[in-house]
């Protein structure tokens, strides 16, 4: 337990040798789109099937074949071209829609790498604000615990100079002493989390120095505290706008396309071309149309053509599985905000002052003897568990209106 204290009393110290930075939201998400590197990295998916689109609309190669003499035996005269040579071009012809349905395959790819990129973006986002929001009220706790922790160091250490001299029992300093303890013990507590979204902050946004989150609370407080539509609709706008489910349709029309695709396989391409023969055919220098077709006697494409149908078939089963878990976040999601909302609106915007005035006024009178040691000691337990639990509850207020903000795919507060 000791070490662990150590390791995050030094990672904490450590990142206050780096200078901090203060940062707004808006500064964090401009971070994030520009310094990103897993973002930076799937924006690469979207060129190569944008790419793979352009490849898809491109015809194969005409053939060109020649032929004509190496060796004239009647003569006894090599590479005799002048009395017979034959030269034809030929293309392949796709049939049964096999091109279009590739250029659409590929076009549907490119608008489901578009979506992935989004999705990623969504999360991305999702993660930024929630560790922005958490590092923020995990450091207001953080400040009340320090402060409390420093005045009662120095109370402690006026008190162990008073039990040294006989003047006070050494049970009023143990009291302080556990008192103490269990204040930096929860003061490690938060430090950890403070640690981690610390971290995250640092790998989403690519800024290596510690971020400060600048934050307007009071407005804050009040957007998340509006009422809400009812969740059917937040679930339309989720159906709207979610990158997830919009991927899981998507992939239902791609996988459509790839039933199309296969069955178009099974028409057989033509090969058309031209040709002309010097002195081999029944005329002298005659051209002449050629044309070869494979006889679709034994492939059929019958295997692939039900891989895709099976596929298809789960795409649609995955969609309607994607939309139950989407009703089902978001419900849970409103349910948890509602619940957060109605805790914070108990809550009154005078209660840090109010606290804090109470708070001085204890010190100051177990100072003086006026209050007595057990008074003093439930009043700090009831007084540090009031102002963390009062940052609790904002923090899960916004973390809750958040995950309805990323259901949606909107800013809803």
């Amino acid at each position: 337990m000791n070490k662990r204290l150590l390791f995050y009393l030094i990672a904490f110290s450590g990142f206050q040798v780096f200078s901090q930075v203060t940062m707004t939201l808006e500064d964090c998400d401009k971070a994030l789109q520009q310094n990103n590197l897993e973002l930076l990295s799937e924006q690469y998916n979207v060129t190569a099937a944008q790419a793979a689109v352009v490849q898809a609309r491109i015809w194969e190669h005409p053939i060109l074949s020649a032929d004509w003499n190496a060796y004239n035996p009647e003569s006894d005269i090599y590479f005799d071209i002048k009395h017979q040579k034959t030269v034809a071009i030929d293309q392949l012809i796709y049939l049964g829609g096999k091109k279009r349905n590739e250029i659409k395959r590929s076009c549907q790819q490119a608008e489901i790498a578009s979506l992935q990129l989004e999705e990623l973006l969504f999360n991305l986002k999702f993660q930024l604000r929630r560790s922005f929001y958490s590092l923020y009220f995990d450091t207001k706790k953080n400040t009340v615990l320090e402060s409390q922790i420093s005045r009662i160091e120095n109370l402690l250490t006026a008190y162990e100079e008073q039990a040294a001299k006989g003047n006070i029992a050494l049970k009023e300093v143990v009291r302080l002493q556990s008192l103490l303890l269990d204040l930096k013990n929860q003061r490690f507590e938060i430090l950890e989390q403070i640690v981690e979204e610390r971290k995250d902050l640092a790998l989403l946004t690519g800024i290596e120095n510690p971020i400060i989150p600048v934050v307007n609370e009071k407005l804050l407080l009040e957007q998340f505290q509006m009422q809400l539509l009812n969740v059917d609709i937040l679930v339309e706008k989720g159906k709207e706008k979610n990158p997830e489910f919009r991927i899981a349709l998507k992939d239902i029309e791609a996988h459509e396309t790839a039933v199309k695709f296969q069955k178009s396989l099974a028409v057989p391409d033509v090969n058309l071309g031209v040709g002309y023969d010097q002195a081999s055919g029944a005329f002298r220098d005659e051209v002449n149309m050629r044309l070869s077709i494979p006889l679709p006697l034994w492939n059929k494409n019958k295997g692939n053509i039900k891989i895709a149908q099976a596929e298809l078939d789960q795409s649609k089963t995955q969609s309607e599985l994607r939309l139950l878990e989407l009703k089902s976040e978001m419900q849970r999601a409103f349910d948890w905000w509602e619940e957060n909302r109605r805790e914070a609106s108990g809550i009154k915007p005078t209660v840090y002052e109010n606290l804090e005035q109470v708070n001085q006024g204890v010190f100051s009178n177990f100072s003086k003897r006026n209050i007595s040691l057990n008074e003093f000691t439930d009043f700090m337990e009831s007084y540090n568990s009031s102002m963390l639990h009062i940052n609790e509850r904002y923090k899960q207020l916004i973390l809750s209106g958040e995950t309805l903000n990323h259901l949606t795919n909107t800013s809803i507060f």
